[in-house]
């Protein structure tokens, strides 16, 4: 199978390229940044340029505009890359026979629900970062019926800035840190994700699917968590929304049902802790590889 992957330098990105890559896949690299082919997500004449001549199955695009509170300042930003991007990848797809996976947001909703979130609730993004995500979403929806559109949660993994590895860093440095403990979701591995990804590819699957590693946590949570796999002493402050002010507004409870997911593949997502101790273990590894320790 021949996937191009957008984005191939992020977080997740990078996660898929692996994954495929060990499936056999022929996958090609794109991204904005150096050492890659280049494609962007911004220019359909390009795109789809680049998609007739390469002529590949699927297109996986994980390249957006991830920063939460940057969207605040940069609306004109956020919904180029979030909102726009993805329709013109949708209508390049079209014309190349191409089929789309687009990576959008459980900050769709507004963490009202006191339930998991299905991919049939209503959405209500709060944030400029949530509102354009969902744009996305609904300009896939509207230039083509085939597609995969599948809604993460609180990703964490290596290759790229997360929560997980920004507390570790912030850990070192100070004897005590405030972590919000009123907003609940699914933390989920970048690993885990990228093999899930891969997964509803080869089911040949079609719609919106909520995928994030099992079980719950609060911010607090899992902070708490990372540092005591890390052994680190650092105290952990738990703090609620209204003390630890931020220019987006978060959903208050994001958790995601992820059971149309594994009805599709027959999988079970990891839970979160368990992924969580596998990644604190490479990060381990790198930091103390790198002469940090």
């Amino acid at each position: 199978m021949k996937i191009v992957v957008a984005g191939a330098d992020g977080l997740l990105g990078h996660e898929v390229v692996r994954v495929c890559a060990g499936y056999g896949d022929e996958v090609i690299e794109t991204d904005v940044a150096k050492d890659f082919r280049c494609l962007d997500i911004t220019d359909m004449d390009a795109t789809l340029a680049f998609l007739e001549a390469e002529k590949p199955h699927w297109l996986v695009n994980c390249a957006a505009y991830t920063d939460v509170d940057g969207c605040e300042d940069r609306e004109d930003l956020a919904y180029e890359l979030n909102a726009k991007g993805p329709g013109y990848l949708a209508q390049a797809c079209s014309k190349s026979g191409t089929m789309l996976l687009h990576i959008s947001s459980d900050y769709v909703f507004d963490g009202e629900k006191p339930e998991p979130y299905t991919e049939e609730d209503p959405t209500n993004p709060l944030s400029v970062y949530g509102k354009s995500k969902l744009a996305g979403e609904e300009a896939i929806r509207q230039c083509i019926k085939d597609f995969i559109i599948v809604r993460p949660q609180w990703l964490f993994g290596p290759n790229g800035k997360n929560f997980v590895s920004t507390v570790l860093g912030i850990a070192r440095e100070r004897a005590s840190i405030n972590v919000v403990n009123d907003q609940r979701g699914s933390p989920t591995y970048s690993k885990d994700l990228a093999r899930a990804i891969r997964a509803l590819i080869e089911q040949d699957a079609r719609g919106i699917f909520h995928v994030c590693n099992r079980g719950s946590a609060s911010w607090y949570d899992l902070a708490k968590k990372a540092l005591e796999l890390a052994e680190l002493e650092t105290r952990v402050v738990p703090v609620s929304t209204s003390e630890f002010v931020r220019p987006a507004v978060r959903p208050k409870n994001s958790i995601l049902s992820t059971k149309r997911f594994t009805e599709t593949t027959q999988k079970l997502m990891p839970l979160w802790q368990i992924s969580l101790q596998l990644y604190i273990k490479e990060y381990l590894f790198e930091y103390r590889k790198s002469g940090q320790a």
